[in-house]
């Protein structure tokens, strides 16, 4: 299991980055031949919708990919709403499972899996939760399910968690080979969000600022 922190995305180091609106649009990632979940978390399509850079950097990153193998994509942009709300309530559990916690603790925590609202990358439609699949369409192991809390997965969720197997270790790799040399990067508390345009990128790869502000 992985215990140390990395960079968080409610660290200063992420939230003091500007944003330079590109003023990409938002694209179809069905459209551009992604496999994407037919429903997401509002109704509609908007969860298979992300910024036209991103969405090319995933279709280059899926014909990296070994034949047999595709990327799925279960969710792109999110709206503020929804990332509030994911943000309350996972808070709200975090604040259970610790009585007393401080605020700007359970802040730093709730960080560790999902974002804060001002600099949510979903949000900007620069982030994608995604996994694998195989030629049928069955999902690869890659150690938990998408969205598996830290608590819920004993840290497996961290990219680089050891209390995985084998097998999901390197479907693990396989999907940082073909999402790195695509220019995405990953947040390192959950394999599943890659991301491009973003603060978290912008930090990753020394960019002076981020490209994508709120969609």
């Amino acid at each position: 299991m992985t215990t140390s922190l990395p960079v968080l995305l409610s660290d200063e180091l992420i939230t003091r980055i500007p944003v330079v609106e590109s003023g990409e649009t938002l694209v179809d990632l069905r459209e551009r031949g992604i496999a994407c979940a037919r429903t997401g978390p509002t109704p509609g399509s908007a969860h298979r919708r992300v910024r036209a850079g991103l969405a090319e950097r995933l279709v280059i990153a899926d014909g990296f990919l070994p034949a047999g193998t595709r990327l799925f994509v279960a969710e792109g942009l999110r709206p503020s709403r929804v990332q509030q709300e994911i943000y309350d309530g996972y808070r709200a559990e975090l604040e259970r499972l610790h009585p007393g916690i401080e605020p700007a603790e359970a802040h730093v925590l709730a960080s560790r899996f999902v974002s804060p609202i001002e600099v949510a990358p979903h949000v900007a439609g620069g982030a994608v939760d995604l996994t694998l699949m195989d030629a049928e369409g069955k999902p690869l192991d890659l150690g938990t399910e998408i969205d598996a809390t830290p608590e819920h997965s004993d840290g497996a969720c961290y990219f680089a968690a050891t209390n995985i197997s084998a097998e999901a270790r390197r479907n693990r790799a396989l999907l940082a080979d073909v999402l790195t040399a695509a220019g995405l990067v990953n947040y390192p508390t959950e394999w599943w969000h890659w991301s491009y345009g973003d603060r978290y990128w912008a930090y990753s790869t020394h960019h002076p600022h981020a490209l994508y502000g709120p969609a």
